[in-house]
């Protein structure tokens, strides 16, 4: 099965047998895409890492342009059935949000995997272009989130809206005290959202009344965990993963 999720920033394709995730690939997401190029991605990752074609297939997209394109493409190259995650797709966990379809595809999947794969209680953190909480709750219901804009947002944002400030690095600077502008930038924009982010686990443990797993995903995991007061889990693959449950769940 091909697990395909379409993000603003990146493209994520998994390969998996039942549950096994046999291969990854990445690239950019670009700003349009045609079918026919869609398709080129699926076979470029498929010839990178000798696999043969799946049989079915399974988006997440939330890039509303890009959506029709990439299920277009899986219809026409896997020769099975083409899941797309939304409305009417058997999740398996009780939606605690005052309108389940405007949960994000790409959200679903995170709450799907955590859950399976860390239990119940679990905080998902996803870090890529928005900066997304999904909280599970001791009951395995998916009980909200927090959605805020991600750390290289932050910076354009910054550099934009500022003539004088520069584009900067994202890196975590030696100090938190900026000796010149570009230090004092990543200080802000870097450990400013290592701070916001415990800073919101903290009032997710006090809302639910008792701490949790704190599972980390997405481009900046790596970077931003290493900054974090709190002990959490960096697991790269959980939004694939994800949409591999959700496939399992929901193949005839």
């Amino acid at each position: 099965m091909l697990a395909v999720d379409v993000g603003n920033t990146s493209t994520h394709l998994g390969i998996f047998e039942e549950d096994r995730l046999l291969g990854t690939f990445e690239h950019t997401t670009p700003a349009r895409i045609t079918p026919d190029e869609a398709r080129m991605r699926v076979r470029e990752a498929l010839g990178m890492l000798t696999l043969d074609v799946p049989g079915d297939a399974i988006i997440s997209c939330v890039v509303p342009a890009l959506a029709d394109a990439w299920r277009r493409a899986l219809v026409a190259e896997c020769p099975g059935r083409t899941l797309v995650v939304g409305p009417g797709l058997k999740t398996g966990v009780c939606m605690r949000y005052d309108d389940p379809a405007e949960v994000g595809s790409d959200r679903v999947a995170d709450v799907v995997a955590a859950r399976e794969t860390y239990g119940a209680p679990v905080v998902a953190v996803d870090l890529g272009t928005t900066t997304n909480f999904e909280i599970v709750d001791a009951e395995g219901a998916f009980a909200g989130g927090i959605i805020a804009p991600g750390v290289a947002l932050g910076a354009a944002s910054l550099a934009r809206a500022a003539a004088r400030l520069p584009t900067v690095e994202l890196r975590a600077p030696a100090q938190a005290i900026g000796k010149n502008t570009r230090t004092a930038i990543q200080s802000g924009v870097v450990l400013g959202e290592a701070a916001r982010i415990d800073g919101l686990i903290d009032l997710v443990f006090a809302e639910l009344g008792q701490e949790a797993p704190v599972v980390v995903t997405g481009n900046f995991a790596d970077t931003m965990s290493a900054l974090l007061r709190h002990d959490v889990t960096v697991d790269g693959t959980l939004t694939l993963r994800g949409l591999d449950r959700l496939w399992l769940a929901n193949r005839r």
